[in-house]
């Protein structure tokens, strides 16, 4: 009876032996857990690379290149264990869990103290993709017992392949924002500790020294959890070798990092690692920006403005000054940005509490995704565009450089209306400034390059542009306050020297970003930056 067909024809007793059996449920459960915790270990140090060393594209596909090639390293050197599968899979849960757990630790503080911070981020890759592609092989051999090889390696790669898209979900959606790089490594090197004790528990017949590793394994576990709670003090002592002065406030948003620090009456904004403003001298930087523009916006009584990025809320102090302004429509793409510069105390003291004036509208939202629905839906244009985004240091920061998106901007502005682009440093970007300047110029504008002298910045750089033919303007609007920009100086910003004339640069399209592979390799030329 036990041997009757079934309706498809396969004995019964065969169905029987291909289900699996309890322990290897628990088994194909671990398969889950060590594949997202392989993943997100991937994702950290793929994250963390982009953040230290910018360029976000290039610095994925490394990471993800030599992961992948470490993990067939491993896989390779499985067919090399031969005996104690299971206290050989123990180990090396416990060396993925102090390697790839603290991994986010090490490179947050290396960075701080190497002078690159390379070496050990393909170091640790390599070592954690290594152990990792041994983990599956490993499992695939302690799981086949008998089984057929076929449904064994059906029901563990799928196992792997849902972990994957568990990964692929929690770390963006709820690791990064709620845990940060730092605690999200060491929660996950936590699980791998804790299939480690599982696996000593489950088949403590099967593990040779089992109770040293035991011993190893609870080790292990109390490292990272300890780690766990004294995360944010590592952090903080991390931000204290990147900066030159006291971080009194950090901030890790789904975006970006936000740090600030101060050094008595200098108050610094960094984003992922990267001055913003100075408190001493941002005046001149966002006077220069904004009231070149403003004195050629049309002659309306009213004027609509639009900003995109500002989300500190210093471009906007100085637009409301000028009384023609009527609305003013903020875009910046992290709500925790515009948050903090809208309610922190001392920030809104100097922004002038701009957030407030019920002249302005914020949305959080892409930059050119906004633009984009703008335009379908016909809304009405803008007399003048400021676009205050950061460098241009990577590709989702590029795209709001291209030509695409300056033609897409045109279209938001009215026929006779005026925009001006931050537009990187002349003298330490000289071919990402002026690729900018010609990118307009092909997206079928006129445009026009000045710069203005920010001491924490050196030289930075400026174009306006319009679809119309324009020329430097003359005098400033009357009756605005402003400290260091005048009509006595503004002719000034129009000229540049000897030196930052024009180099042959290319247009910044979609489709190849020239304008970060400048950006790149004018900050690493010699003289540029010391």
């Amino acid at each position: 009876m036990s041997d009757a067909p079934s309706p498809e024809g396969e004995p019964v007793a065969a169905i029987a032996a291909s289900l699996p059996r309890r322990g290897d449920r628990l088994l194909l459960l671990s398969v889950l857990a060590v594949a997202t915790a392989g993943l997100v270990y991937e994702l950290v140090s793929a994250t963390m690379a982009s953040y230290l060393l910018g360029d976000s594209v290039t610095q994925w596909s490394l990471v993800i290149g030599v992961y992948l090639s470490a993990m067939g390293l491993g896989s390779y050197l499985s067919r090399g264990i031969e005996r104690d599968l299971h206290g050989r899979f123990v180990a090396i849960q416990l060396g993925i869990a102090w390697v790839g757990g603290f991994s986010a630790t090490l490179l947050f503080l290396g960075f701080a103290q190497l002078s690159t911070v390379r070496p050990l981020l393909f170091g640790l890759l390599t070592l954690v993709g290594t152990l990792v592609g041994l983990e599956i092989p490993l499992l695939l051999r302690i799981l086949e017992r008998g089984a057929v090889l076929k449904d064994v390696v059906a029901r563990v790669l799928a196992f792997d392949y849902v972990g994957s898209l568990a990964a692929s979900l929690l770390f963006p959606l709820v690791l990064l924002p709620r845990l940060g790089l730092v605690r999200t490594a060491m929660a996950l090197g936590l699980v791998n500790a804790v299939v480690a004790l599982w696996f000593l528990r489950s088949f403590a017949d099967d593990i040779s020294a089992h109770g040293r590793r035991t011993a190893a394994a609870w080790l292990t576990a109390a490292a990272l959890a300890c780690g766990l709670v004294f995360a944010p003090a590592v952090e903080a002592i991390g931000e204290h070798e990147l900066y030159d002065a006291p971080v009194v406030f950090s901030q890790r948003t789904p975006y970006q990092r936000l740090t600030l620090t101060r050094w008595h009456e200098d108050l610094r904004l960094y984003i992922d690692g990267n001055l913003q403003f100075s408190s001493l001298d941002e005046y001149r930087y966002h006077e220069a920006l904004v009231h070149p523009v403003l004195a050629l916006a049309p002659a309306r009584e009213r004027l609509r403005v639009l900003v995109l990025g500002g989300g500190d809320g210093l471009a906007l102090r100085e637009i409301l000054a000028d009384e023609r302004v009527a609305a003013v429509q903020l875009v910046d793409l992290d709500p925790a940005m515009t948050e903090l510069f809208a309610h922190h105390p001392v920030l809104t003291a100097l922004n002038r509490h701009a957030f407030d004036d019920a002249r302005v509208t914020v949305a959080n939202a892409d930059a050119m995704h906004w633009l984009g629905e703008r335009r379908r839906n016909g809304e009405e244009p803008f007399d003048v565009a400021i676009v205050d985004l950061p460098d241009p240091n990577d590709f989702s920061l590029g795209k709001l450089y291209t030509h695409s998106f300056y033609r897409l901007l045109a279209s938001q502005l009215t026929p006779d209306g005026v925009m001006v682009v931050q537009a990187t440093s002349p003298y330490l970007a000289p071919q990402a400034f002026w690729c900018i300047v010609r990118t307009l110029e092909a997206a079928g504008l006129s445009a026009l390059p000045y710069h203005a002298h920010v001491p924490s910045f050196g030289d930075w750089g400026y174009v306006l542009a319009s679809t119309q033919a324009i020329a430097p303007p003359r005098r400033l609007q009357p009756g605005v306050p402003r400290r260091f920009l005048d009509d006595a100086s503004l002719p000034g910003l129009f000229v540049f020297p000897a030196d930052q004339q024009p180099p042959p640069v290319g247009v910044n399209h979609l489709n190849d970003q020239l304008l970060v592979h400048y950006y790149e390799a004018d900050l690493q030329s010699p003289g540029r930056r010391g």
